[in-house]
């Protein structure tokens, strides 16, 4: 089944989910609601005792539980319980705590709303702002980032219709096109900003976003009236597209005597900065 990883957030608690688009469902970890419910710091434990309690009870949830990869805290792909929302609930049922009905009534907002968007794409990039604003960012960042998330979505639909994959492919070629005008990888530009897990979007700057956007319309463009039949002619392209931005960022540091690549992150400046009211 295609899934999407995704984390929501509860009274500001992270909760670890994953959208099955072939079920139109959401499998929740496990780990996460107990330790939302509970407060305890070791929820792990927690759920290996109810779940031993549960098999002894011969409840037929313990069945129902499944097992997908999520990311850990270290940032790694681990596999972790999880279960649909129609067991979650159940399980909350077992779980006292005086957080589980209005959890309970947030799990099934979250599942309304993404079947929601699914009918009307408008209503998430809605939400993406709302969500973005809680999180401390500037209207004006966030206006950026949703036009780059655009842009983005421009080019991979250009790289399908290439016959491109998913996967590594993509990946090789945002490398080619980030390495072309910032100078460095993607991997390398994580490591600048002290990045790990974080997703290097969220932590660019205006003036970066900006030159990254241009980068990857640029090669989306070139694309396009190019025409190019093969990955490593896709490859040349994505260059290209990099090195059309690579020229801005120059003239643009030639002018200011700045460097526009920084280390800067969410956490370090850009939450800092003022949203305009």
């Amino acid at each position: 089944m295609k899934k999407e990883n995704s984390i929501q957030l509860f009274e500001d608690k992270k909760v670890r989910t994953l959208w099955s688009e072939e079920e139109e469902k959401w499998y929740v970890s496990i780990i996460d609601v107990i330790e939302v419910l509970t407060g305890t710091d070791r929820p792990r434990k927690y759920w290996n005792d109810l779940k031993t309690k549960l098999k002894k009870e011969g409840s037929e949830l313990s069945e129902k539980i499944g097992q997908l990869k999520m990311y850990a805290p270290d940032g790694k792909m681990r596999i972790t319980d999880v279960a649909d929302t129609e067991h979650i609930f159940r399980l909350i049922q077992s779980i006292p705590s005086p957080k589980a009905e209005p959890f309970k009534l947030w799990l099934a907002q979250v599942g309304s709303e993404r079947l929601d968007e699914l009918q009307d794409p408008e209503i998430s990039i809605d939400r993406a702002l709302e969500q973005y604003l809680k999180l401390g960012y500037s209207e004006n960042w966030i206006n950026q980032q949703l036009k780059s998330i655009e842009i983005r979505k421009e080019l991979t639909d250009e790289w399908k219709k290439r016959g491109l994959k998913e996967g590594l492919q993509f990946a090789t070629l945002t490398d080619i096109i980030t390495n072309a005008w910032a100078g460095k990888t993607t991997k390398e530009y994580k490591a600048l900003k002290g990045l790990k897990k974080e997703n290097l979007r969220d932590n660019m700057t205006n003036t970066e976003l900006i030159l990254n956007m241009l980068a990857e319309a640029s090669t989306k463009d070139i694309s396009q009236a190019t025409n190019p039949e093969t990955f490593e002619e896709s490859k040349k392209v994505a260059q290209q597209g990099g090195d059309v931005a690579k020229v801005a960022r120059l003239e643009l540091e030639s002018k200011t005597g700045k460097k526009v690549v920084s280390s800067l992150n969410a956490k370090s400046n850009l939450k800092e900065l003022p949203s305009k009211k």
